[in-house]
Parts: structure tokens; sequence; C-alpha cells
């Protein structure tokens, strides 16, 4: 009854409250563990009456699961596709409803609410990835946000929300080896002091990456074959290894929440290479701090709640490239950069084309937040901001400008430090933004929720953008709600857009406009049964003034432009079944089309098509059996690609967990990709049979909790 009545009226659960479900209660049963959502609006609000398209995976469903990183629970998500940057050194790219770019700035991850970007290349930091011991729930929104969040909540918004004290509630500590000499070990500790909460956590991941991921061919070959060369060194495989350190450290009471967080990636493999060409000696490295502050309150004035908020992220990363292996020869022109039109002359590099590019950047954000519920079934939210992002680059090399001018033949690995010179590859630059938002929440009629927002930003870079937001949800009977959405987002151009020189490949446009979207969205959420939900999703989308780097004219260079714009349409369909018990059985598929409004050109490498199938079977008290099947298929080649089409993939992954194998010990085994399958993501056709995927891997887990 009571889930019911829920249903058909949404003023019974307030805008704010705590609204969580103890495992094993009638609301739980109904609603799963995990009902309720806060990145649509800010606050909690049951999933199925948040006004936005959420996805929201609890620790519980990750440990079933029996993933290891962010990216592996995320592609549990409907029409969300975790795949390699064909850009970017295998770079994570979140490809959302047809929007996928080579550098994903078209996403927005938040740390607990916080911004996580990389304002450099306008994406998340380089090769970015999240140990899960950590992470209490992830959200996830399908669709513009910048409503609430302002630039890059463009396609969709993913907020990792991590553990705290209560969730930890005493210590834990565990273990997990694997395939491909990995070893993960985590430590987690929640508990109170001097009437403070007290959470810390330390998630420590190695592994050398998959030696089997062979790729036959990369640039070095190509131009072995146009200067009539030998030095690549493919066949070989990807460079995928890393060593990971992540630490958080939280400190809370009734009004401060206080939180510091670090992810430290050393000797990180760079993928197929910086240029498209392998390099197993090249390395990555970098360091990244955050520091959240916050105080809310409602003492200062009746039916008022504010939030004020402080936080500081820095990054410094370093990478080591060598471009071309050693021994290449090139054509350079008297820029010091590749050049077949004109060159000054051939050289040969006796240790390769090095370059070793790096920045540390800073984005720091005050932002004020008020909540006003004076008035009856109405919540309104007023926030506003200032926040300065700023980066310093460095760089050494042993070509380019300032460096040769094509005259001497043979070049060594002697390096020029052009850091702060004209010849660095982008200059120290910066950004102040300004914003004002404000949102209503109105329940105008009983089963009728009206949510209105806008967002005023203004950038010192290139000026103003305002995106409103609008959802109507209506609950249309005692099992199904109804949601009419639209909401327009932007994206601002990443400083490497707008301001890479010396570039042998790409360079930038300071006359750049922000990309915008505009996306309509019909949305069902169906109940039949308690057991049973059901959620279709129908959107559509017109995306403009996308940024790409255009081939320039008569040269070997491509600028930044708004070259195009995109539109796109289609439908997620997501099951839940409560079959027994003891059975659980989850199911997606998502189904898009997009492509370029002038051309009529499909929108490539993106998938048309994903299906995802998962069962949790526990099969005795003790024991359960986590399966999951995942199709990925319908990719399109990029226009005047004639490569054969992109391979359809399916992998079958298989966890195997025993509860209190001891009073306090978990015990796990894990199969991924059961049956080896040979997948593979697309290339920018430099890698000409595209980028493998990891072959079978097995993974052995412990962990244990201690009593408090």
């Amino acid at each position: 009854m009571l889930p019911s009545l829920l249903l058909g009226s949404g003023n019974l659960i307030a805008a704010g409250e705590e609204n969580t479900f103890e495992q094993g209660s009638e609301f739980a049963d109904f609603f799963g563990e995990e009902a309720f959502v806060s990145i649509a609006t800010g606050s909690k609000k049951a999933i199925d009456k948040a006004p936005a398209v959420a996805s929201v995976i609890s620790a519980r469903e990750i440990k079933e699961l029996g993933a290891r990183t962010l990216n592996e629970v995320l592609e549990t998500v409907p029409g969300l596709h975790v795949a390699p940057s064909a850009l970017n050194r295998l770079n994570p790219v979140y490809s959302i409803r047809g929007i996928h770019t080579g550098y994903n700035s078209q996403v927005l991850l938040l740390i607990d609410g916080v911004p996580l970007q990389y304002s450099h290349s306008g994406g998340r930091p380089e090769l970015f990835n999240l140990a899960v011991a950590a992470i209490d729930r992830v959200e996830v929104i399908r669709g513009p946000g910048s409503a609430v969040y302002g630039a890059d909540a463009y396609s969709g918004v993913i907020n990792v929300i991590t553990k705290d004290a209560q969730s930890i509630d005493g210590t834990e500590v565990g273990a997990r080896v694997g395939s491909f000499d990995s070893q993960d070990l985590w430590l987690l500790h929640g508990d109170s002091w001097n009437g403070m909460d007290v959470v810390f956590s330390l998630s420590y991941q190695h592994t050398q990456g998959d030696s089997d991921r062979v790729i036959n061919a990369d640039l070095q070959t190509t131009l072995d074959a146009a200067l009539s060369t030998n030095t690549s060194l493919a066949p070989g495989p990807l460079s995928t290894g890393s060593e990971r350190l992540e630490t958080h450290l939280g400190l809370s009471n009734d009004h401060w929440n206080i939180k510091f967080w670090s992810w430290i990636d050393n000797n990180a493999g760079v993928g197929a290479g910086g240029a498209q060409a392998l390099d197993p000696n090249g390395v990555q490295n970098d360091d990244i701090y955050l520091v959240d502050i916050s105080y809310q309150t409602d003492d200062l004035s009746t039916n008022w709640n504010f939030d004020t908020r402080f936080s500081y992220y820095f990054y410094d990363s370093e990478t080591q490239f060598n471009l071309l292996p050693p021994g290449t020869t090139l054509p350079i022109g008297a820029s010091g950069n590749l050049d077949f039109v004109s060159p000054a002359g051939l050289v040969t590099f006796t240790d390769g084309l090095i370059g070793n590019p790096g920045a540390e950047g800073e984005d720091s954000q005050l932002e004020q937040e008020a909540i006003y519920t004076g008035l009856v079934n109405q919540r309104w939210r007023v926030a506003g901001g200032i926040r300065y992002q700023s980066i310093e680059t460095k760089e050494s090399k042993n070509f380019g400008p300032g460096v040769i001018d094509g005259s001497v033949a043979i070049i060594d690995d002697t390096l020029t430090d052009v850091t702060g010179t004209a010849f660095i590859y982008a200059p120290d630059t910066d950004r102040t933004i300004y914003y004002l938002s404000l949102q209503n929440e109105w329940q105008f009629a009983p089963d009728w929720e009206l949510t209105a927002g806008v967002r005023y930003d203004h950038y010192s870079d290139f000026g103003n953008t305002v995106n409103p937001r609008i959802a109507l949800v209506w609950a249309t009977s005692y099992d199904l709600t109804t949601k009419l959405l639209y909401g327009s987002a932007f994206r601002a151009p990443s400083f490497q857009e707008q301001f890479f020189i010396n570039n042998p490949v790409s360079l930038g446009n300071p006359n750049l406009e922000p990309e915008t979207i505009d996306t309509w969205e019909l949305a069902f959420n169906y109940h039949p049964s308690s057991n049973i939900v059901n959620t279709l999703s129908l959107f559509s989308y017109k995306a403009k003034d996308l940024i790409e780097f255009v081939p320039d004219t008569g040269a070997t260079t491509a600028t930044a432009q708004n070259a195009r714009d995109q539109d796109g349409y289609g439908f997620e369909w997501e099951t839940d079944w409560k079959a027994s018990n003891n059975l659980r059985i989850r199911a997606n598929y998502a189904w898009q089309h997009s492509e370029d409004s002038e051309s009529g050109a499909d929108t490539h490498d993106a998938p048309g098509q994903q299906f995802y199938l998962n069962a949790n079977w526990q099969f005795d008290p003790k024991w359960s059996l986590n399966s999951q099947l995942n199709w990925v298929g319908d990719r399109n080649r990029v226009r005047g690609d004639t490569r054969s089409e992109i391979d359809d993939y399916t992998l079958v992954n298989l966890s195997v967990r025993r509860h209190t194998l001891t009073p306090n010990l978990d015990l796990a085994f894990s199969v991924l990709n059961l049956f080896d399958e040979n997948a593979r993501e697309p290339s920018n056709g430099t890698i000409p049979d595209d980028y493998p995927l990891e072959g079978r891997s097995v993974w052995l887990e412990l962990s244990y909790r201690f009593d408090r």
C-alpha cells in the first residue's frame, strides 16, 4: 500500500529530506536500496520523480559486479559506453547518446559534487580512473545539466559519492590480485572523534597491462613506407601499465564538512603513443589534490538553508614521449616540425622524436547556495559563485621551433627546455568565471511537479552563456510516472583548443565559441508490481558549434574551429526484476542515431546499439554468483575511411562471492571477458586494425572487517 501512495502523491516526500530505505524494508523491496538521486536538482529526490533521466549504482551493487574501477561500473549504465580515445593515449571516453569525441569534454565528472576537470584539454585529467573501494554510490544523468552545474554538463553528468563514516562504520582492509601482474590494496576507516565524524580511505592499484593487446601497424609504419625506412616498433603491444594511489580524509559534523583527496598516477603507459606510434618507454605522471570545505546552516532564518562551499583543485601533469621511435628519419621544415610540403632537410633522430610536455593547473571555486521552503509545495534554490582556472605549461624536446631548423642531419636525445619561451606548445593562461543560477521545484497539483531553472555564466575569455531547463513530472497512476524534459547546455573551449602553438599537428584558435546543445526527453517509469521496474526514455537533441581541428590549406597542421552541428535521437530501455528472494535480473538496451546536420554523415565511433544483462543469484545464504553480458554494436567509420566495418563484440563476466568465510572475512573470484573475445574499439586510421581490448583476466579478492 505505501509504495503505491508514494507513487501517486509526490508531496509525501519533501525535497532535501533523508530518503533512504533500510535493507529488507517494504520500501527497499519496491524501490531498491538506493532509490534516490541528488544529482538532478542538487538535493535528494526519489529517482522516479527526479526531473532527469538518471541511474544510481550503489556500493552493494558495485561489490556484486566484482568491479575494480569506476569505468567498469559506468559500462553498466544504459546509453553510456566507455571507450579508449582515438586521439589521446587511449584516454577513457564516456560516450553518451552518440556524442563521442577524442578529449571527451562533453561529460562532467564530479567527486562529491566538486567538478574534476582538466581545463587544459577540457575533459577529465588524462587517463583518469578511480578505484571502487571508497565509492558509496555513483549517480549518472544522461542529458544536459548546465542549468545546475555549468560548463561541460553537456551530454551527461556523473557524480561519484564517496563513503562517509556511517557507511564504513569501522575498519576494512582488502586485497585483490589478478592477471597482467595486477595488485589492488585498500584500507577504509570510519569512526567518530570529539563530536566529528572521521573517514579515511586509501587505495593502491598496480598493473603491467595486457601484453597481448598487440597492434600490427602504427604511424611510423606509414612513415617507413613513405620514406623507405624500417624503424616502426609494430607489431607490438599497447602500453597500458599504471600505478595509482588514492587517499581521502574527511571530517564532518552538523555544520561542517571538510574533505582532503589525492590521486597520484605514476609511470602510466601512453597507450598507442602520443603520436599514434608505439612508445613502450613513454610514461605519464599525474598528481591531483583536492580540498573541499563546506558549511551548512538553517539557523540564520526560518525556511532558509544556507550552504557555503569552497574547493581548491591542483594538478601537476608530466609526460615523457618518444613520439616517434629511435632511428626515425623525417622531413623537417624550417620551423623544426614535420613538414612534407616544403622541408628544409631530412633529419635522423637517433634516439627518437622526443617531447616532454606538461602543465600545472589550479581550479578554485567559491559558491553560496540558499534554499527557501517558505512557500507551500515549493522549493527555491539560488546559487552563485566565482571560479578561477589557470594553467602553467612546461616542455622540453629535441624538435620544433627554437630547437632545430632542419639544417642538421643527425639529432640525438639532447633536450631543449622551452618552458617560459615563445617556443612552448601553449602559453600560460587563465580564466575567471562568474555564475548565478535559480531553480524552482513546484508541486502545483497532487500528482504534478514542475521544475524550472536557469543559469548564467560569464567567462573572461569568451563571454556569456545562459542555459535554461524545464521538467514536468506527472504521477500518471499508482504504477506509472511520466516525465517531459527540456534542457540546454554548453561546453567551454579548452585552453589547448584556444591557445595551442608550435605544434606539428594541432593549432589553437582564440576566437572559438562554446559548443551548445538543446535536448528534449520523454521518459516513463512503470512499476507493474513490487518486484519489477521498467524505464523507457526517448530523446532528441541538436548540438551546435562542435569544435574540431580542421586541416589547414597547404599545410600539415589543423586548427580548432567551430566546425559542425550534430543531430541525434534514440531511446533507452531498462528493467530491474526481482525474480525471487534470491535472484535479481537487470537488463538495458540503448539505440541512437546521430548525424552531421549539414552532410547527413553518421557520427563515427559511437555505438549505435548497446545491450547489457546482469543476473545476481544468491544461491546459498553465504554464496552469490553475478554474471554480466555486455554487447556493443553498430559503430560507424568516419566518412571516407575505407577500412572494413567495425566488428560488434560481446563480453561476458562472472564473479563468485563467499560472504563471511570466517566471521569477518569475505572471498571473491572473478573472470572478466570469460570467452577471451577479440574485442576492438575504433582507431582514427593511423592504427589500421583498431585498438584491442583486454583479453581474459582472472581475479582473487579478500576483504576483512575489524569489529568495533
